[in-house]
């Protein structure tokens, strides 16, 4: 079982930038695919970038330029950087991680990411 904790979520104004952190337990870290994805009110659940256990990347198109997934093995850490934010990059945002490519397997809780205009 993997446990995964976010944090870094708040309140920032269209432009601004926040970083994401993403902390997993357990041994096998190096070895996951691990991910963000973001739920808008109302709107499905959907993919923002995953990051694979050889730093192999997939990005949404909508955060290409503005948002960069990274991983740091020895801390069991996956961060995404934001910047450039919109009021439309407003969401929870949740960690994955999947053992077998980029297909989770384990959630975070999430943590709320606001833009305001």
């Amino acid at each position: 079982q993997v446990q995964l904790v976010e944090s870094g979520g708040g309140l920032v104004q269209a432009g601004g930038s926040l970083r994401l952190s993403c902390a997993a337990s357990g041994s096998i870290f190096r070895s996951l695919s691990m991910g963000w994805y973001r739920q808008a009110p109302g709107k499905q659940r959907e993919l923002v970038a995953t990051i694979g256990s050889g730093g192999s990347i997939i990005e949404a198109d909508s955060v290409k330029g503005r948002f960069t997934i990274s991983r740091d093995n020895a801390k069991n850490t996956v961060y995404l950087q934001m910047n450039s934010l919109k009021p439309e990059d407003t969401a929870v945002y949740y960690c994955n991680a999947g053992r077998y490519g980029p297909y989770p397997d384990y959630w975070g809780h999430g943590t709320q990411v606001t833009v305001s205009s």
